[in-house]
């Protein structure tokens, strides 16, 4: 039995690392052919039929160009800084639950690959290493631009990490107040589960429908875009100021690694404001169905769920323009941070007057 779950947990990683990378794959195309869409042009249409091929061409062009190492780089940094920006970025997904258990050949299998206590911690964590590759990769490519780039990204992910932390608290403590221990959970399996059933026979129960969980639902969805560093808060890599930013010695697959890291941790951000907030794999009239077809179910809604996102966070590419770095510093610290504080106070008020001791 030993070796059979081996095996389940190596299938279980391959399929998971097959998915994500499929996916940024087609987030790259999905954000060509929205933004396309909405600025009144084509988009790509010659790679394969209607453009379908476009990710394979753009991978294909990026493994033969030229890997070029800057004279005056710090050389061994120069490389493993595109790795540290793009391993958490992969691992994240691992604590992701992707719908109810499966069920083959007798072996359960979470959707989750990594159903952990702590996982809304792990989640916290992760994201907090990618700004050490990208910080890193300014400073080794001994290139000003570069340099800039690196340090606004650090000062930018510090900034926003703070209201990006308070915002999910709230989740945390609206799933205390639904356990019948009256305990919290950094569990993300417990806080979907916490999200079943309906108010008035229609209304999910999703923490955004409740007063605080609205609010810190965009405070989350504002400090995410800041962490992804999302247009507007692109300040990262600003061409007009930065030329190409952190990565503008960067060429080849390096480049590539960079560029997978902000798709994929964009992908993973929206899978867990759908965890979150919007009830996860549960969509109310569905979650009843049993066995591998539930499961099947639960996981369309929820990439129903994270499409949603991606869908958003390109059109919000498209609509706002880039702001300028002092007011991004002056909202995330002015602005932000406070309302954060007191949604999170607010929510521990409500709590514990509808839910005396």
């Amino acid at each position: 039995m030993q070796d059979r779950s081996v095996w389940v947990m190596i299938i279980h990683a391959v399929v998971l690392a097959f998915a994500a990378l499929t996916s940024f794959a087609y987030l790259t195309l999905m954000e060509r052919k929205v933004l396309a869409k909405l600025q009144h042009r084509v988009g790509p249409n010659q790679a394969g039929p209607n453009g379908y091929l476009q990710p394979l061409a753009d991978a294909v062009k990026l493994m033969f160009k030229e890997d070029i190492m800057p004279s005056l780089a710090d050389k061994w940094v120069f490389i493993i800084a595109p790795i540290l920006a793009t391993i958490p970025a992969i691992v994240i997904f691992a604590v992701i639950p992707l719908g109810p258990d499966l069920v083959v050949f007798g072996e359960r299998i979470p959707l989750a690959f990594a159903s952990l206590n702590i996982g809304l911690l792990y989640f916290l964590a992760v994201t907090s290493i990618g700004v050490y590759g990208i910080t890193l990769a300014g400073w080794a490519s001994n290139n000003k631009y570069s340099m800039l780039g690196g340090v606004r990204s650090a000062a930018q992910m510090i900034s926003y990490e703070l209201a990006f932390g308070l915002s999910v608290l709230v989740p945390v403590m609206l799933t205390a107040s639904r356990s019948a221990d009256g305990l919290g959970s950094l569990d993300l399996v417990q806080m979907v589960n916490a999200q079943a059933g309906t108010w008035l026979g229609f209304i999910p129960k999703w923490f955004v429908f409740t007063p605080t969980g609205f609010i810190a639902f965009f405070l989350f969805l504002i400090a995410a875009t800041a962490e992804v560093t999302r247009a507007p808060f692109d300040l990262v890599e600003a061409e007009q100021e930065l030329v190409g930013g952190y990565a503008t010695e960067y060429s080849s697959m390096k480049f590539a690694l960079f560029f997978m890291a902000e798709y994929m941790k964009l992908i993973a951000m929206s899978g867990f404001a759908a965890t979150m907030f919007l009830g996860g794999w549960r969509l109310p009239y569905l979650e009843d169905i049993a066995g591998n077809w539930g499961a099947l179910v639960g996981f369309l809604v929820i990439a129903a769920k994270i499409f949603f996102f991606l869908f958003l966070s390109i059109w919000v590419r498209a609509s706002l323009p880039r702001i300028r770095y002092d007011k991004l510093m002056d909202f995330g610290w002015k602005r932000l941070l406070p309302v954060s504080l007191a949604t999170v106070a607010a929510t521990a008020v409500i709590i514990v007057l509808t839910n005396p001791l």
